[in-house]
């Protein structure tokens, strides 16, 4: 049975290779070679294992290794990336692009050889300024994945008096997959992996962990050190649940707070602080703000509330309060005090501001928003984000 290569209609692969070749003629690429699943997935529509060759000019090649019966305009077979030239004939491009930000050393310098007399650059900004700014249909694929997403309200029927955060976890994972859940989790960035979400309980929330995410959690095992860590769920614990939300290949990032009884009235109002900060912010998300200035009113309004020493961790704190979401999660843009990136319509946003309060755990939301052209952010989860009850 035949599959064709390309899967996005015409008029949406234009449109991102257009977006691609205007950020390559600024970097000065005369071509780039696309090897990494998220961006071969943003350009084709699939994945595959091989190369996606995009010259500035002309049709993208696709240099295929699996799966055989791929069919469709640029298709060339290879069996190792050294018979790539022989295709390009004379028109090896004189300044290539490689995603240095994402290839292995091995793999980069293979890729250096079949290019001796080209000059090498890296193509990761390239991709990820091209993949910040969504397309319609990259914005309804991620508003359909926020609808299913926002079926958490069914956690509550999930919970079983005297169950740890793990069996809670498995049960909210086996809904998911249910209901479409792909499960596939594609983290963007250095080394940092979790499995389908992040469940944290009562005092493991104070837990630090070494990847850069919002919250840690201590695991189960060293080898994946961060989530639930097999913790009973006290009465008094609030239990933040931070799912994976990828039912269509470009993901929601939402996270709501739970808790069986009543929690401390200093974790309320830190809940409340959280979801004032996302309104707040949301209004102020348009284009041309700098990401700056959101975290910095983020932080501001957390010190005006007297939660600054439990803002974004506790024992340990996050350097943001929230990063662009679609193919992957911690796209651009990002919401720290040092980020450079400036919003543009049809940014993705997860805004993720969290309190870690001690004796009592993790409170706060996680909201997915696109940046619209005019007006306030639109969001794009829109479960309730009270503190829910499992009574």
């Amino acid at each position: 049975m035949t599959q064709q290569i390309n899967l996005l209609s015409p008029d949406e692969q234009k449109t991102r290779l257009g977006k691609l070749r205007d950020e390559m003629k600024r970097a000065g690429a005369d071509a780039i070679m696309i090897s990494d699943n998220a961006n071969k997935y943003y350009t084709t529509g699939r994945v595959f294992a091989g190369f996606v060759y995009i010259p500035a000019e002309g049709m993208p090649i696709y240099f295929v290794r699996r799966p055989v019966k791929l069919e469709g305009d640029g298709i060339v077979y290879i069996r190792k990336p050294e018979e790539i030239p022989a295709s390009l004939s004379l028109n090896v491009p004189a300044t290539i692009g490689l995603e240095l930000g994402t290839l292995g050393y091995n793999a980069a310098m293979r890729l250096f050889k079949i290019f001796p007399g080209s000059k090498t650059i890296d193509a990761t900004p390239m991709l990820q300024a091209a993949r910040a700014i969504k397309t319609p249909m990259e914005i309804e694929r991620i508003a359909e994945s926020g609808i299913k997403q926002e079926r958490v309200r069914r956690v509550p029927h999930l919970y079983r008096e005297g169950m740890t955060d793990l069996e809670l976890q498995i049960e909210i994972e086996r809904t998911s997959r249910l209901e479409g859940c792909l499960g596939q989790f594609r983290i963007s960035g250095d080394s940092m992996e979790l499995y389908m979400g992040n469940v944290l309980t009562g005092e493991n929330a104070d837990n630090p962990t070494p990847y850069d995410f919002a919250m840690g959690g201590a695991g189960i095992d060293p080898s994946l050190p961060v989530g639930a860590d097999g913790s009973i769920i006290r009465p008094t614990d609030s239990v933040m649940v931070d799912v994976n939300g990828n039912y269509t290949g470009y993901m929601t990032d939402m996270t709501r707070t739970f808790t069986p009884e009543k929690i401390s009235d200093n974790a309320m109002h830190a809940h409340k602080c959280s979801i004032e900060i996302c309104h707040t912010l949301q209004k102020m998300m348009c284009p041309g703000i700098e990401a700056k200035v959101l975290y910095e009113k983020a932080e501001e309004m957390a010190k005006e509330a007297g939660l600054h020493p439990y803002f974004m961790g506790h024992r340990q704190k996050a350097g943001f309060i929230g990063h662009g979401v679609g193919i992957e999660i911690n796209e651009r843009p990002v919401i720290a005090p040092r980020s450079r990136d400036i919003l543009a319509a049809g940014n993705v946003i997860a805004l993720e501001p969290k309190f870690v309060i001690p004796g009592t755990g993790a409170v706060g939301i996680e909201n997915t928003y696109v940046v619209m052209a005019d007006g306030p952010a639109r969001c794009l989860t829109n479960a309730p984000e009270e503190i829910i009850s499992f009574e």
